[in-house]
């Protein structure tokens, strides 16, 4: 009989399976059993380089498909999906998240893998993990802090997270030397005066970008928080016109002139100054309470201002240091016989207005009455307290502290070399993620060019660019522009740095002698090809649509920064992030190069140079040669030549007679 004939005889169902109590019965396949820790089918094999190749591998080691791994590793604090796994295995994601990190440490655990096996291979190194959670922290901050916290910092007890915390503060966001206490403190009462339209202020990074010329730069005189009085910005603007201009004004001497720096410099200490006068004498910062239409440049023709304000600082800091020096040979400079611009400028004393304390009516008609007499006095004052502070005067910023693991190295560029070569431990995909990938190569040709050339920042920062193949600009032009060129040289085939002596802060130093600075690149390290792979790619891609400033270096274009040029806070910024990144040793994520370093800037770079060439040769002459300096500056401000590498030196030539005996 034929199917449409009869009915269709019912399919027997296969008995069911027994179940325990509760057990939800399914039809189908029974599901594989979970073993925690599953034996592999093979012990030996080779291990791949990529995160894709080692995951496939060792799932097929252990017998492992997408959705029995999930079993296995999943549970109520951390999931995984199926289709998670299959992309990985196919690289179509990789591992971002925390949790991510977190079920991937238990695979390495279900595997018998080491610890971090899988994560060493994510393709993505340089960048943080996603998800943290960090409570009483702002966004701002999270995003600071989450390069540095370890992958499974929220499973950690909560009293290792705070210990994680206080670390990450202290030797990584904020840095541990007693200066960066006192920047820190100051900087929440600041009180300067800011000037409109004159470059007096900028934004306070996490610490003040060092001054090559100073042994302190003070917090509170980069951001100023009461805008000038206009009379008072008036002077200041003549002042300005007096010292930067080419020519002085019919009638007017002057002794020296003011280069860009030094002008904004010389502004942010006077406001610093002006802005302790008019300071509230209650309030935080205790000035003297002054109005501020009694504020005149003529006020500091007055040797009781002068010694308020040094007392003040004294008080406020605990000791005297080399600022306070440097302050003086402003107001004496303003004062000096012929050439001192409050001494052409008597008129200056019409604006004057009795301070109780410090300047009585009686001073105010003697200073009218024989102004070069009031000048003299004043010269005559200073120079006696310029000879009494220094003769106490303290180092606040010892430069060094930072940089002392380097620097105490056997070989101090060796030593700074390693934070580059974790760079490129840790450079990201160019194909995958170009914009860091670009980032990364901008850290790394920053980090090398800084010790293949040894130059101040604002030389470093400007370093124009010329890439292959076209007209490299002429010497007058860059005279011009005093700024120098990084550019091809057909004749020597290599990279080569060419600036005119005049861009250099020390000029007129015998170092120079008028002659400008050239020289080429070593290709060591493959560098030459880190360089022309910049130029051709990662440059354009940081500038972005930005307007390209032509400079070598550039910032990464973005909303809340359109201008890709730098500038001397970014340009020190861009720089401490490398050292925090890449640079300082983090126990707990096992990144970073160096232990013990502390954050610092592109000027410590000179100091490395220099320690290396002194323990190497004992040579201040040498040593100046690296940093275009003179010895006197080297063995005053650079090298740290400790009596005891004086003596390793020599008794490695003593040594000798021993050795050939």
């Amino acid at each position: 009989m034929s199917l449409k004939e009869g009915p269709v005889a019912p399919k027997k169902r296969a008995p069911a399976l027994p179940t325990t109590e509760g057990a939800i019965r399914r039809s189908g396949r029974r599901a594989k059993p979970v073993i925690e820790f599953p034996q592999p089918k093979w012990t030996e094999w080779k291990d791949p380089d990529s995160f894709t190749n080692a995951m496939t591998l060792h799932m097929k080691r252990h017998g492992d498909s997408g959705r029995h791994l999930c079993r296995a590793v999943s549970d109520a604090e951390a999931t995984l999906d199926p289709h998670t796994i299959r992309k990985w295995c196919s690289g179509e994601a990789i591992p971002l998240t925390v949790q991510s990190f977190q079920i991937l440490h238990r695979i390495e655990r279900r595997y018998g893998l080491p610890n971090y096996y899988f994560k060493a291979r994510v393709p993505r190194q340089n960048l943080a993990a996603r998800g943290h959670v960090l409570e009483d922290i702002s966004p701002s901050e999270q995003r600071r802090y989450a390069w540095h916290l370890p992958d499974d910092f929220i499973f950690r007890p909560i009293e290792e997270q705070e210990e994680i915390l206080a670390w990450v503060k202290r030797n990584i966001i904020m840095g541990s030397t007693e200066y960066r206490r006192y920047q820190a403190a100051a900087a929440r009462h600041r009180f300067g005066l800011r000037f409109r339209g004159i470059r007096s202020g900028r934004k306070i990074p996490d610490s003040a970008p060092e001054d090559e010329t100073q042994s302190d730069r003070d917090e509170e005189a980069l951001v100023g928080s009461v805008k000038a009085p206009a009379r008072l910005e008036a002077e200041m603007s003549e002042l300005l016109q007096f010292k930067t201009s080419t020519l002085t004004a019919f009638g007017l001497q002057r002794n020296g002139v003011w280069g860009r720096e030094t002008a904004a410099q010389k502004v942010e200490h006077l406001g610093l100054m002006f802005g302790a006068l008019v300071a509230s004498k209650s309030g935080p910062v205790r000035g003297y309470g002054a109005t501020m239409k009694s504020l005149t440049f003529a006020l500091l023709l007055f040797p009781a201002v002068w010694d308020w304000y040094l007392q003040w600082r004294e008080t406020r800091r605990g000791f005297y240091t080399a600022w306070e020096v440097d302050m003086l040979v402003v107001g004496l400079s303003l004062v000096r016989e012929e050439t001192g611009w409050l001494r052409q400028n008597p008129e200056l004393g019409d604006h004057l207005c009795v301070l109780p304390g410090l300047v009585s009516q009686k001073d105010i008609l003697a200073a009218r009455r024989d102004w070069n007499a009031a000048c003299d006095m004043m010269y005559r004052h200073g120079r006696n307290r310029i000879k009494e502070i220094q003769r106490v005067a303290r180092v606040h910023r010892d430069p060094f502290e930072p940089i002392l693991p380097i620097l105490e190295a056997e070989s101090p560029v060796a030593e700074y070399r390693k934070i580059t070569e974790e760079i490129l431990r840790l450079m990201p995909d160019e194909q995958r993620y170009p914009k860091s990938a670009a980032e990364a190569v901008r850290a790394y040709l920053m980090l090398r060019l800084g010790l293949h050339l040894g130059l101040r920042q604002k030389n470093l920062r400007e370093l124009m660019v010329c890439p292959r193949h076209q007209m490299p600009r002429s010497e007058r032009q860059l005279e011009d522009m005093k700024r120098g060129e990084i550019r091809w040289s057909a004749r020597e085939n290599g990279w080569e740095v060419m600036i005119p002596a005049i861009a250099f802060k020390n000029a007129t130093s015998s170092f120079f002698g008028a002659k400008p600075f050239r020289l080429m690149l070593p290709d060591l390290g493959g560098l030459y090809g880190w360089i022309d792979a910049y130029i051709d790619r990662h440059r354009a891609t940081l500038i972005g649509p930005s307007v390209d400033p032509g400079t070598f270096f550039v910032k990464t274009a973005k909303k809340s920064s359109a201008e890709a040029a730098y500038n001397q806070t970014t340009f020190y910024e861009a720089w401490r992030l490398t050292i925090q990144r890449y640079g300082i040793y983090n126990p707990y994520t096992r990144r970073g190069a160096i232990k013990g370093l502390l954050p610092h800037g592109p000027h410590n770079v000179r100091d490395v140079l220099a320690t290396h060439i002194l323990k190497q040769t004992g040579s201040y002459e040498q040593a100046s040669y690296a940093i275009q300096d003179t010895p006197d500056m080297v063995a005053q401000h650079y090298g740290r030549f400790l009596p005891q590498d004086k003596s390793a030196l020599a008794a490695q030539i003593l040594n000798r007679v021993w050795e050939a005996a």
